[in-house]
C-alpha cells in the first residue's frame, strides 16, 4: 500500500513549477457534475454574488469529492468579493479569522464558507502586517492578500483542490490540471513543494490525509521533501495540530495514515514520546496503535460514534509503562506512580498537540483502570464493574493483550466475570484466595465463552 502511495513517479503534467494564466474549461458535456448535487444554499450564494457583479464559484473539496463519487461534508465558495462585501450581501453572514479572514454564511445548521480570492505575497504586502506576514523560516502567519481568480488557483495547495465549478454555466475551470490528477488518482502540490511546505508545514499532514482518505498516490516531487522538512511541524500551534490529528485519525483511514506518518518521519514531531517507544519496542507499539486505529476505522465506516479520548490513550500508552516503572523503582506506590507518570506524559504531549481537558481526563481514567483491574479481591471487582469507566478500561485491557502484552489472562477473567451469575462471581473471587492484591489471577481453565467484542462504550 505504501509503495503505491509513495512511488507515483508519473511525470508532472505540466512541470511542478509551471503556472497557467488561462484555465482549461471543462464544459458540462465533458464532466459528470450536476448543480443539484451541490448544496442549494451554496449554489444560491454563488448566484447572488454573480448577480451583484462579483465572480463566484464552488471550489475545492466539494468539487473534487463529487468527481470521485463521494458525498461532500461541506461546500466552499471562492469569490472576488471581499469579506466586507460578502457580509453586505448576506444578513446571515459573519466574518471570522485573522490569519485567514473568511465569511461564514449561516443557513440554520448548515454553514457555507466563503473566501475571497488570494494572491501570492509581494514585498509591498510584507510591509503590512495586517495583510501578510511570514516568520523567519517562511511560514505564513497571516494571509489576507487578495487577488484574481488565476492567482487564487496558484495559491491553493494541491491540484485536485484547485477546481472551480460554476453552477450557472455548469462549467469547471481548471488552472492546475486538477481534473487530470483526480482521474489518475494522483496527489500533486501546486508550485515548488519545498517552498509550499515552508509556507505552511501542515500541508505535509494534509498530503498524508488526502492520500490515505482518497487512496491516491503521492507524486514524486510532492513527497520527496517531506522527511527533511518534518521538524517544521514543531513550529505549528498545538491547537491547530490537534485539529489536524482528528482529521488524520478519524477519517476512516487512520491506520494507513499512521503508517504514512511513520514512514515520512512525521509521527515524531507529533508524538515524540510514542515515537521513542516505537524505536524501543517496535512490534508491541506498532501493533497496539495499529489495532486501535483499525478498530476506529471500522467504527467510522459503520457510522458509529468515536471519541478521541480512547484513541489518544492508545497512541500515548506505549510511552507510559517505562515511566511508571521508573517511579516505582524510586519507591512510589503503583497507583500514585501511574498518576504521576500519566500527568507528566500528557503535559509533555499537550505542548505538541493541545488535547483538550475534556479528553485528557478520560485518558487518565482509562489508564488508571489498567492499574485497578488486577485488584479484584473482596468487593473490589463489583465496585470496578460499576465504575463508569470500567467498559473503556476493560476494552483497553483487551487492546493491550491483542498487542502481545502479558497480563496473566486478566482480560479473560473479566470477560468471564461479566458473564457469570452472582454465585459464580463469588466463587471466582474465592479462587483468588489470599493472594496479594497486586498479583494477577491464577491460571484458570477457560470457559467455553468467547471474549466480548470491544464495546461501544470505549469509543462513545
Amino acid at each position: 500500500m505504501l509503495k503505491k502511495l509513495f512511488q507515483s513517479f508519473r511525470p508532472p503534467v505540466p512541470g511542478p513549477h509551471h503556472r497557467r494564466t488561462t484555465p482549461e474549461v471543462i464544459n458540462k458535456s465533458q464532466h459528470s457534475l450536476q448543480r443539484h448535487q451541490f448544496s442549494r444554499h451554496a449554489v444560491n450564494i454563488v448566484e447572488r454574488l454573480q448577480s451583484a457583479g462579483y465572480q463566484a464559484y464552488l471550489v475545492g473539496g466539494c468539487v473534487r469529492d463529487l468527481m470521485l463519487g463521494i458525498t461532500p461534508k461541506d461546500f466552499d465558495v471562492a469569490t472576488s468579493a471581499t469579506p466586507e462585501q460578502v457580509r453586505a450581501e448576506f444578513r446571515n453572514a459573519r466574518i471570522i479569522g485573522r490569519r485567514f479572514k473568511l465569511v461564514h454564511v449561516h443557513f440554520g445548521r448548515e454553514i457555507i464558507e466563503v473566501a475571497t480570492f488570494r494572491a501570492h505575497h509581494s514585498e509591498d504586502d510584507q510591509g503590512d502586517a495586517h495583510r501578510s506576514s511570514h516568520n523567519a523560516s517562511g511560514r505564513i502567519l497571516r494571509d489576507n492578500v487578495y487577488g484574481t481568480l488565476e492567482e487564487d488557483a496558484q495559491r491553493r495547495d494541491f491540484t485536485i483542490n484547485a477546481l472551480y465549478y460554476d453552477p450557472v454555466s455548469e462549467r469547471i475551470l481548471d488552472y492546475a490540471n486538477g481534473v487530470h490528477d483526480v482521474r489518475n488518482r494522483l496527489l500533486r502540490l501546486i508550485g515548488d513543494p519545498t517552498h509550499r511546505y515552508q509556507e505552511d508545514p501542515v500541508r505535509m499532514l494534509r498530503a498524508v490525509r488526502f492520500a490515505a482518505k482518497l487512496d491516491f498516490g503521492i507524486e514524486k516531487h510532492t513527497y520527496l521533501p517531506i522527511r527533511g522538512l518534518a521538524p517544521m511541524l514543531r513550529e505549528i500551534p498545538p491547537a491547530r495540530l490537534f485539529e489536524e490529528c482528528l482529521k488524520l485519525f478519524l477519517s476512516g483511514q487512520g491506520a494507513i495514515a499512521f503508517e504514512m506518518l511513520v514512514d515520512l518521519e512525521l509521527f515524531e514531531p507529533l508524538f515524540p514520546a510514542s515515537a521513542h517507544a516505537l524505536d524501543e519496542r517496535p512490534t508491541y507499539t506498532h501493533t497496539l496503535i495499529s489495532q486501535a486505529l483499525n478498530n476506529t476505522d471500522l467504527r467510522v465506516k459503520q457510522g458509529k460514534p468515536v471519541t478521541p479520548a480512547f484513541l489518544f490513550a492508545a497512541l500515548l500508552w506505549p510511552a507510559l509503562p517505562a515511566r511508571v516503572l521508573h517511579l516505582q523503582n524510586q519507591g512510589v506506590p503503583p497507583i500514585p506512580a501511574m498518576n504521576g507518570a500519566a500527568h507528566d506524559l500528557i503535559a509533555e504531549q499537550c505542548a505538541r498537540i493541545a488535547i483538550p481537558k475534556r479528553f485528557t481526563l478520560p485518558i487518565r481514567e482509562i489508564w488508571d483502570m489498567q492499574e485497578r483491574l488486577p485488584r479484584r479481591s473482596g468487593k473490589r471487582a463489583d465496585m470496578l464493574l460499576d465504575n463508569p469507566r470500567f467498559r473503556a478500561g476493560y476494552d483497553f485491557l483487551l487492546l493491550r493483550e491483542s498487542a502481545g502484552e502479558e497480563t496473566d489472562d486478566l482480560g479473560q477473567w473479566w470477560t468471564d466475570y461479566q458473564e457469570a451469575n452472582d454465585s459464580e462471581r463469588r466463587e471466582m473471587i474465592r479462587e483468588l484466595g489470599s493472594r496479594d492484591d497486586s498479583a494477577g489471577p491464577r491460571k484458570r481453565k477457560r470457559s467455553g465463552s468467547k471474549r466480548k467484542r470491544s464495546g461501544d462504550e470505549a469509543f462513545e
